[in-house]
């Protein structure tokens, strides 16, 4: 006999949500006392009846202890209880990512979380700002209150913490001082450092001081950061023409305290088509501060559809930084999956000017049916 005819057999035909069908299958299974309680089954879970739903539990916690605990407060209590009493519990990568909301939905935390989320670690977020974006860019910026991005960096900080910090959009030298004392204060140790001062669609999202604050107040705590062309010349103060000019430009980014810097050479212009990334980082070898450098070299993706990649790219790297993976090889990785979005993002249609890569691309393929039929 089905589990469902069984339910109707012995309660009769009710409406219940899904969440009382399973209750109701464990009236049967158990042999649960009260037949008259599953009349009462929503979507809510288990009631009696009585004059509140504090009085309903409270009968149901003494009438039918076996019914209270599947309960959602004594589902509560039970699993609070069992936390405690377990050995180990599984863990994930868990990266706070702190940068502005993009109302496009791909770029800022919104790209972020999406790409924490698909390489496997747990995303939380803090809003610096609110911009009105799309495709075509940006038309308003409106910052949040200083009070209000310390109360979320605290909110998620003191309570679940973080094995790393992701920054993007810090749209003014104001904020940047307050979340890099933020940081300080809860002994934040892991800081992927997106100097967003200008969208890849080439809108300005942050002025000299701005830069100048991160400067400041960001790069000595920063373990990487990751400047695009236009936005290492802002912090330096000269024009980056080209990969020619990639190791002179990081030293000068590393000499201003930052532990690693990564600068993207996704912005040459179209006639490169292959792009440089330069990471240069420092490292200790036998008691002696040593200075490292790698070259990614790899094809640029024919897509205009590129809205969000410097996000997703600092993103990816936090993400693989916080599962244990080294800094060369957690770029290496993010690299990579970001080429891969940019190449399913090739298919998409969001959007009259240039949409977003593909964060999900292992998930939710996009290539069409004669292009797979290439490979």
């Amino acid at each position: 006999m089905g589990i469902r005819n069984m339910v109707r057999k012995y309660l009769g035909p009710i409406s219940i949500g899904l969440n009382g069908w399973v209750y109701c299958c464990l009236y049967v299974v158990c042999g649960l006392e009260s037949k008259k309680a599953f009349r009462a089954i929503n979507s809510e879970g288990f009631y009696l009846y009585g004059s509140s739903t504090w009085a309903r539990t409270r009968d149901l916690r003494i009438n039918s202890p076996a019914l209270y605990r599947l309960s959602y407060r004594g589902i509560s209590r039970y699993y609070s209880k069992m936390k405690s009493l377990l050995p180990t519990s599984v863990q994930i990568p868990k990266v706070l990512t702190i940068a502005g909301s993009d109302s496009g939905g791909g770029a800022g935390l919104q790209a972020d979380l999406k790409v924490i989320t698909a390489l496997g670690g747990f995303g939380m977020s803090v809003i610096t700002a609110i911009t009105a974006q799309n495709t075509l860019g940006v038309t308003r910026i409106q910052d949040v209150d200083l009070d209000v991005v310390e109360a979320q960096i605290d909110a998620v900080l003191l309570d679940i913490g973080a094995d790393i910090v992701k920054i993007g959009m810090l749209a003014s030298p104001e904020i940047v001082k307050k979340v890099a004392k933020s940081l300080r204060k809860h002994g934040v140790k892991r800081i992927v450092l997106d100097p967003v001062l200008r969208a890849t669609s080439g809108a300005s999202l942050g002025g000299d001081d701005t830069a100048q604050a991160m400067i400041s107040e960001l790069f000595p705590i920063a373990t990487l950061i990751t400047p695009n062309l236009d936005e290492a010349s802002l912090l330096l103060g000269r024009e980056i023409r080209g990969p020619n000019d990639f190791k002179l430009a990081a030293e000068e980014l590393l000499d201003m305290g930052t532990q690693a810097v990564l600068i993207k050479g996704g912005h040459l212009d179209s006639t490169h088509t292959q792009i440089t990334d330069y990471l240069m980082w420092r490292t200790i070898e036998d008691g002696l501060e040593v200075v490292q450098t790698k070259e990614f070299k790899h094809y640029r993706v024919n897509t205009v559809n590129t809205h969000g990649t410097g996000c997703s790219l600092a993103s990816a790297i936090a993400t693989y930084l916080a599962d244990g993976h080294d800094l060369s090889h957690a770029v290496a990785k993010a690299i990579a999956y970001v080429e891969a979005g940019l190449e399913a993002g090739r298919f998409l249609s969001i959007g009259e000017g240039p949409g977003p890569l593909w964060h999900m691309h292992d998930f939710y393929p996009t290539a069409l049916l004669d292009e797979k039929e290439k490979f």
